[in-house]
């Protein structure tokens, strides 16, 4: 069981770190910008709901839990 906790941590701590570096190089730059994310603007009133960039985080997510549950089985 220690041997799972400990690659799971260093699984979570790896994709987080990848993260950081994608959003570092503006490589995430088209996230929130998506077709289907409604903006709306209105002198000083922003309202942003991210209805695509969220399904696709949402769909993203699912195949990475997926794929880590299936390495510890």
């Amino acid at each position: 069981m220690e041997r799972g906790l400990g690659t799971l941590l260093i699984v979570v701590g790896a994709a987080i770190v990848l993260i950081g570096v994608l959003v570092s190089t503006g490589a995430l730059s088209w996230f929130g910008r998506l077709p289907g994310d409604v903006r709306f603007e209105s002198g000083s009133t922003r309202v942003f709901i991210p209805i695509t960039s969220m399904i696709v985080a949402s769909v993203v997510l699912t195949v990475v839990v997926n794929l880590v549950l299936r390495l510890f089985r």
